[in-house]
């Protein structure tokens, strides 16, 4: 079965080139020229990885970033930015989102290629991983305190209450659960949350906006840490035992 790309910019020219390179390298592609349309075709049409711009109108790659990621469906999806926006600024605010890869116009052929292959490649391993692991894992529930994990489900609880979060959320609070009040290294959990390789620094910068989503998703307030807890310069671990809010410090 063809692999199917999503291009996203309103740059018909961008658009046309796009469609080529990725059609000659045996790709099927569909295009849109915002977010919004994007999401139509999401709709109605398996998509395998999206590409998109930032600055678009009635949508931008941002905001159709946020409707991907929080949509069982389509959350698995390799997301790629391809944007002339250039500043390390922008770069560092993509990567923290959790886009896949950052790519400024303009962009060669091989470049676009070698970053395609790569995250489809990536994409695989972790659908192989992810089926491998439920195969053995069905149906299991990790409780740490409050928190009630069913892995097979993919489902989070908190005090019996159902709690709707991300797979990369999800994936950080599981890996925290199976070790239980025990400090786990940004580098761990950015391999499992990312799959990506990278240093502690890199590493922490990625994963607090995550954090700072799961914990406010767990119904602690800004400047609690709740039971999800930072240990400076080591990085986090999973408490039965919540912080207190005064005693709270949000990383």
């Amino acid at each position: 079965m063809t692999t199917s790309i999503l291009i996203v910019d309103d740059q018909p020219e961008l658009l046309e080139m796009l469609e080529l390179t990725l059609h000659t390298a045996g790709y099927s592609v569909l295009r849109a020229t915002d977010g919004q349309e994007a999401l139509n075709i999401l709709g109605t049409e398996p998509v395998d990885m999206i590409i998109a711009d930032i600055a678009m109108p009635r949508l931008n790659g941002y905001q159709l970033y946020e409707r991907v990621r929080t949509n069982a469906a389509w959350v698995m999806v390799p997301f790629m930015f391809l944007t002339a926006r250039a500043l390390d600024s922008d770069v560092r605010y993509g990567k923290e989102l959790g886009a896949d890869d950052y790519l400024v116009k303009p962009v060669q052929p091989e470049d676009l290629l070698a970053a395609v292959r790569g995250r489809l490649r990536r994409r695989q391993e972790m659908v192989m991983v992810g089926a491998s692991v439920r195969q053995v894992n069905v149906a299991q529930r990790l409780t740490v305190g409050a928190v009630e994990i069913d892995t097979g489900q993919h489902r989070v609880w908190l005090a019996g209450q159902e709690v709707l979060v991300s797979a990369r959320e999800f994936a950080l609070l599981e890996c925290l659960a199976r070790q239980p009040n025990h400090v786990v290294p940004p580098q761990q959990l950015l391999r499992v949350t990312h799959g990506l390789e990278t240093d502690a620094q890199e590493a922490g910068s990625l994963l607090r906006p995550l954090v700072r989503s799961l914990r406010r998703k767990l119904g602690y307030a800004v400047g609690e840490m709740g039971c999800i807890e930072n240990v400076r310069g080591v990085g986090y671990r999973l408490s039965p035992s919540p912080v207190l809010p005064s005693e709270a410090d949000d990383e």
